[in-house]
């Protein structure tokens, strides 16, 4: 796909995400109401897409282990390579490490990549394995470490907080739709035709819904391009460049993926840092400032360098 080609497919994702800056900044809606329309495409819209689609997919064609195991490898290096950085700059808190490496290495799957992806291929499956991997491993270490290193009355003993970061990263609405859809794909259930038709229809408005929340947060807040400091220019590129090609590497070169997986791969590692940093900054009381604009900043960052990485990828 050339470069004139992505960018036609981006322009209902840019559509979604302007207007929602737009009305927010002239105050047409409210940039508060981000959160009610994030909400609904977090906690209902995107995991009844998830589920329908996983439940008809072939499942033996969605979950290519070569390509799942390139990618993990790749996020492990990532990780390694954010944590020594961040040691080497003098951090010592495992907390801020935790926070520093979620905002270089996971990636806005929900908000930012399934509407990115059914724009540009037609479908999100591709998506679902890495999403998977990530909230069950990436997002339980974090949230493992933040819990882990929370004090303070009522938090409770070690094994207490780490059964508690357990459970949180185990029991998200995006998890349970994506192993529902699995476990009932597996043993070749039946679900009603009714209930996959009410799937569709909700799961076809997560998309715009979700880049039009991001799009009201980010009028909300403003963006101060000026302010942006050294250590956010550091996680941005290491985010929006360096990660996408130690993706292309490590998958292409180390695990001889080829073709759409590549692809698929390569674009996912250059998604934008997920809306959750900011969560777990705000819930954890660690870097609030930095995660904010990480999240702001690598979106706008992402979305001017996908015609770019995916014309790379494809050439």
């Amino acid at each position: 796909m050339g470069g004139a080609a992505a960018l036609e497919k981006l322009i209902p994702v840019a559509l979604a995400f302007g207007v929602g800056v737009l009305l927010a900044r002239r105050k047409v809606v409210p940039a508060e109401a981000s959160k009610a329309f994030a909400d609904y495409a977090f906690l209902f819209a995107v995991p009844c897409y998830l589920f329908g689609n996983i439940y008809a997919a072939d499942l033996s064609a969605l979950f290519d282990w070569r390509a799942i195991g390139g990618y993990a490898a790749a996020a492990a290096l990532a990780v390694a390579a954010v944590a020594a950085a961040s040691a080497a700059a003098g951090l010592r808190d495992p907390r801020a490490v935790a926070l520093r490496v979620m905002a270089g290495v996971q990636v806005n799957t929900a908000y930012f990549a399934v509407p990115v992806f059914i724009t540009f291929f037609g479908t999100a499956a591709p998506i679902f394995p890495v999403l998977l991997f990530q909230v069950c491993v990436l997002s339980l270490v974090v949230i493992a470490i933040m819990e882990l290193g929370r004090a303070g009355p009522g938090s409770g003993g070690p094994a207490r907080r780490l059964s508690r970061a357990v459970s949180a990263s185990l029991v998200t609405p995006l998890v349970l739709a994506c192993n529902a859809g699995i476990l009932l794909n597996l043993l070749s259930a039946h679900v009603p035709e009714v209930i996959l038709d009410g799937a569709a229809f909700v799961g076809d408005s997560a998309s715009p819904v979700a880049l039009f929340a991001l799009g009201l947060h980010l009028g909300g807040i403003g963006l101060d391009v000026r302010g942006t400091t050294r250590e956010e220019l550091a996680l941005l590129g290491f985010k929006c460049v360096a990660f996408p090609l130690l993706a292309w590497a490590v998958c292409g070169a180390l695990f001889g993926v080829r073709g759409e997986w590549l692809t698929y791969l390569v674009l996912i590692a250059a998604m934008p840092t997920p809306q959750n940093l900011f969560i777990f900054a705000q819930r954890y009381d660690v870097g609030v400032n930095l995660s904010a604009a990480v999240v702001i900043k690598s979106s706008l960052v992402s979305l001017l360098l996908l015609p770019l990485w995916l014309q790379a990828v494809s050439a």
